[in-house]
């Protein structure tokens, strides 16, 4: 169970409240979780998408530990470019798509 980040930026306080019941929030806007499972991980992302989808305010970054992608990072975003982490020979990138 990798560990999970979440970075909000604008957003209503019903993600926060939400946020903090299933992780630590360790500076403003910022969440963890050490050992979030992949279901729970889907979950916590689906309300947030549909929050957003319904509010469309702000923005959200999760990222988790992947060893089957490029830097063993995924990463999703809510009102944001979608990102990519790249190899550019040896040194990782983030890749607004």
């Amino acid at each position: 169970m990798p560990l999970t980040i979440i970075v909000t930026r604008d957003v209503e306080a019903r993600y926060r409240g939400f946020l903090t019941s299933v992780m630590l929030e360790i500076s403003a806007g910022v969440y963890v979780a050490p050992d979030m499972s992949t279901g729970v991980r889907d979950r916590v992302w689906n309300v947030l998408t549909s929050w957003w989808d319904a509010l469309r305010r702000g923005s959200l970054v999760m990222v988790w530990r992947d060893k089957t992608v490029t830097g063993h990072l995924q990463i999703k975003t809510l009102g944001e470019p979608p990102k990519q982490i790249v190899d550019a020979d040896g040194i990782l990138l983030v890749k607004r798509e």
